[in-house]
């Protein structure tokens, strides 16, 4: 496993991840194309998205840490123009990474995630900003028939943030309780345990022997990522022992 990456890492990759997804949508032959990962969505619309999110998350972290929910959008909607939509999306990724810069990866900010174990800071929205940019650039390479693996340092930061944001929680498991591990094949490993406390993940170094576990996991960083939001199957990855594990947690929402 490498180190983790640093704030500054994170908005260079941000900047980087978003130039790949500006470069899918110069190549692509039609901007009506269907995405096939996101259904009833079109590329345009895979764009729009991109940039209004952007632009919400800035004025999100802009508003500091007194704001009560995530900001709307400012600015210009989203064009239809192949060269004017490339441009709102680069001022979109500007716009975020300034008001990252400007805020610092310690400061508060409003997010979703208050029941995870992510702190609600700048620095954790900058982790899964890199995470929505990145998957969603699978898609749009995806669409005009290019798809890429994820970076490895961007999969290897992607795996830390899902877990500890989007699948840690204090809402209580609904199942009997369970142990899950899931294991890279570049190094680490991480235990979630499921109980009625909720989701709590632990992450371990490669070599660490902390018992039995129900179901494990294994792949690459990058596959993985992919199995968490559903871009592949979770056959792509190897699996022992209670397969029901893992499709009762890829099923589940704590919120509903």
């Amino acid at each position: 496993m490498t180190e983790p990456l640093t704030f500054p890492d994170r908005l260079r990759l941000i900047d980087d991840r978003s130039a790949a997804f500006r470069d899918a949508i110069a190549a692509a032959p039609d901007l009506d194309a269907p995405v096939p990962t996101c259904p009833g969505w079109t590329l345009f619309d895979l764009a729009r998205h991109i940039g209004e999110g952007r632009r919400s998350w800035a004025a999100t972290v802009a508003a500091g840490p007194e704001a009560s929910g995530r900001a709307a959008p400012g600015g210009p909607s989203a064009p239809r123009e192949r060269t004017a939509l490339r441009d709102w999306l680069a001022e979109s990724t500007e716009q975020l990474l300034a008001a990252l810069r400007d805020a610092g990866p310690d400061r508060g900010c409003w997010t979703w995630w208050d029941t995870s174990q992510s702190p609600q800071n700048c620095g954790a929205v900058a982790r899964h900003q890199l995470q929505e940019i990145a998957v969603h650039t699978y898609d749009a390479q995806l669409t005009v028939g290019a798809p890429q693996p994820l970076p490895v340092e961007v999969a290897l930061d992607g795996v830390e943030d899902f877990l500890f944001t989007c699948c840690a929680t204090t809402v209580p498991w609904p199942y009997e309780p369970a142990v899950l591990d899931y294991h890279l094949t570049e190094g680490g490993w991480w235990r979630v345990r499921l109980s009625p406390d909720g989701v709590q993940v632990t992450r371990l170094p490669a070599g660490d022997d902390a018992g039995p576990a129900d179901t494990a996991a294994r792949s690459t960083a990058g596959d993985l990522v992919l199995a968490f939001y559903g871009r592949i199957p979770l056959d792509a990855l190897s699996i022992e022992g209670d397969r029901q594990v893992l499709d009762r947690i890829a099923a589940w929402d704590p919120d509903a």
